[in-house]
């Protein structure tokens, strides 16, 4: 009887699919993330004398820029329509009792339909309680 000698094969990893895979997995989540594309608002607060008041917690802010472009939260609204204002303040209302205060922040120059037309929006939605943001005016020496 002849000893039959068996050849040792050696274990050894094809790396041509790992590179594969990791490329797919690669592809898969650029193209799932979701980018977070933060937009600002520039605005120029318009200046007045007064006292600096505290603000409570919880507050909606409706910023209004020199184009009269509204943003609910820092979060910018698709278009300057009273109907998708009225539609962000309503998504962004806490369910609370006491409704919070609304604070208009808008640009010095933005034109003054634009902020009444803010204000209407809250009113409409039962926010009753509006600020209006301005900045102490710069001393002159």
């Amino acid at each position: 009887m002849a000893k039959r000698r068996r050849g040792r094969h050696e274990a050894n990893v094809e790396l041509t699919p790992l590179i594969d895979v990791v490329f797919l997995l690669l592809i898969f989540f650029m193209v799932s993330t979701t980018f977070v594309r933060e937009t600002e608002l520039k605005i120029n607060l318009p200046e007045a004398d007064g006292e600096v008041q505290e603000l409570e917690d919880s507050f909606i802010e409706i910023t209004v820029d020199r184009a009269g472009d509204y943003a609910v939260n820092n979060r910018l609204l698709v278009n300057s329509d009273r109907r998708t204002l009225i539609r962000a303040l309503q998504e962004v209302m806490p369910s609370q009792q006491v409704p919070p205060r609304v604070v208009i922040t808008a640009d010095a120059l933005a034109a003054h339909q634009a902020v009444v037309r803010a204000m209407d929006a809250a009113g409409t939605v039962g926010l009753t309680r509006v600020s209006i943001t301005t900045q102490q005016p710069e001393v002159e020496e």
